[in-house]
């Protein structure tokens, strides 16, 4: 069942999160930090964090919205380990990097919420209606 849930994760976050960097923000990320991207992404560090980050989600969210039965939890702390995660990254960047935008970090961090919460929301409702 746990790599049934993962894959389910996994597959949830990147193609969400591929849908808003690849194209719902693109030029947004583009406009404001694309000095610093690099011209060809690192894809292992970009699978490494996606395996990470779907793993966290689950271990620290989903499981704990499975066992307390409520898409309520899977939502609320989904978008709480979002912020948490995303906020390490860029107000990280904010403190330490040249030119980082305050609003790429707003950004950004918002969007961690958002998409942890429905990654894990959308997690618990199928694992709910197929597994549990």
């Amino acid at each position: 069942m746990f790599l049934i849930l993962y894959a389910l994760t996994l597959t949830i976050y990147i193609a969400l999160d591929l849908l808003w960097v690849g194209v719902i923000a693109n030029k947004f990320y583009y406009f404001y930090v694309g000095d610093l991207l690099r011209a060809d992404p690192n894809w292992i560090a970009a699978l490494l964090f996606y395996l990470i980050f779907a793993l966290g989600l689950l271990v620290f969210v989903i499981f704990p919205a499975i066992e307390k039965n409520s898409i309520i939890h899977a939502f609320m702390y989904g978008a709480f380990f979002g912020l948490v995660c995303y906020a390490t990254y860029d107000l990280t960047n904010l403190a330490l990097t040249k030119n980082w935008s305050i609003i790429v970090t707003v950004v950004d961090i918002l969007w961690g919420a958002v998409i942890a919460s429905v990654v894990s929301g959308s997690t618990y409702y199928i694992a709910s209606k197929f597994f549990y």
